[in-house]
């Protein structure tokens, strides 16, 4: 019998807080703990279960593996938040600000050791090809982070360039963790590529709503509204409209001003996207991801596939 979502989140959050670490050096894995501690919606571990399901009931010989995904994630949440020299996560102090640059570093040297621990303790007969798929899956989130860095440098991005790299930075780890738990329960190899697409499919619509959200969310959805806007990220909104501007010059000038130099500077590129239709048309590409990540699901061989299909669908109403 298929175990239901919060059975699994327990069991998650379980392993995390009895993952096997040494006491000390205290400043090494104290932040481990404290960043694996605070929350979190454990989307990929969750992932990997429930593909494991739709093959196999008893997901407790695979959460040690499983666990690997979500150690990773966090190590690169701890190192992104040095390079974006963000003060919180979660809602708490990220971990370079409550202990410092160096210690963070290092810590996430340890988590993604620690993810390969884990990884090793998946079955003999597929460990050699998640091994491989997982360093790929690593390689390109690595990639994908740093086209984000650069793309800060630039003045703008096509449409193409932004897909591309939220698909390697966030959304491979998503399909990643769906076929690894395919690949762990013994599905074809037809179902777990089904799975990874399913996966970037969802990891694409999520970012994309994100970005909506960051302008369109409202007080309730507790970010600053117009965040990106302020910070001049490139996100898809502003890559889409500059796609369908003809005054792209104006437009541009105005995105990357600072804040001091246009205080009005949300509503004036509001105003922009508002007339160019870039909600409606962002909308419109996140609905397509979501069909054709859909599309997929339907078309995998087992009939177990409710209650993922169940739970992203309540992820659709999230933010990752």
């Amino acid at each position: 019998m298929n175990q239901d979502l919060n059975t699994l989140l327990n069991k998650i959050n379980t392993g995390l807080e009895n993952l096997a670490l040494p006491t000390g050096p205290k400043n090494l894995y104290d932040p481990i703990k404290y960043i694996l501690s605070i929350g979190g919606k454990r989307v990929r571990p969750m992932l990997a279960m429930l593909a494991y399901q739709l093959y196999k009931k008893n997901v407790d010989n695979v959460v040690l593996p499983i666990l690997a995904l979500e150690v990773f994630h966090n190590f690169t949440l701890v190192h992104d938040d040095i390079m974006d020299e963000a003060p919180l996560r979660r809602g708490n102090e990220t971990v370079h600000t409550k202990w410092d640059a160096n210690i963070a570093i290092l810590s996430g040297d340890v988590m993604m050791v620690k993810a390969y621990d884990l990884l090793s303790n998946a079955p003999e007969e597929v460990l050699p090809t998640l091994l491989k798929k997982f360093n790929t899956c690593a390689q390109e989130v690595c990639e994908g982070q740093q086209k984000d860095m650069d793309f800060e440098k630039l003045p703008s991005i096509s449409v193409e360039e932004y897909l591309d790299m939220i698909r390697q930075k966030t959304a491979v780890l998503l399909g990643f963790s769906l076929e690894m738990g395919a690949i762990l329960a013994g599905a074809p190899t037809k179902e777990s590529d089904k799975l990874y697409e399913i996966g970037v499919n969802l990891g694409l619509a999520f970012q994309l709503q994100d970005d909506l959200l960051d302008l369109y969310g409202g007080e309730g959805f507790g970010k600053q509204i117009g965040g990106d806007i302020i910070n001049k990220k490139k996100s898809i909104l502003i890559t889409k409209a500059l796609e369908l501007s003809t005054n792209n010059a104006e437009l541009l000038s105005t995105y990357n001003s600072s804040i001091e130099q246009s205080p009005n500077k949300v509503s004036i590129i509001s105003s922009y996207f508002d007339k160019l239709y870039v909600q409606k048309q962002v909308k419109s590409m996140v609905l397509e991801y979501e069909q054709s990540g859909n599309q997929k699901l339907d078309a995998l061989t087992t009939s177990e596939e409710g209650l993922l299909g169940q739970y992203i669908t309540q992820l659709k109403s999230r933010v990752m």
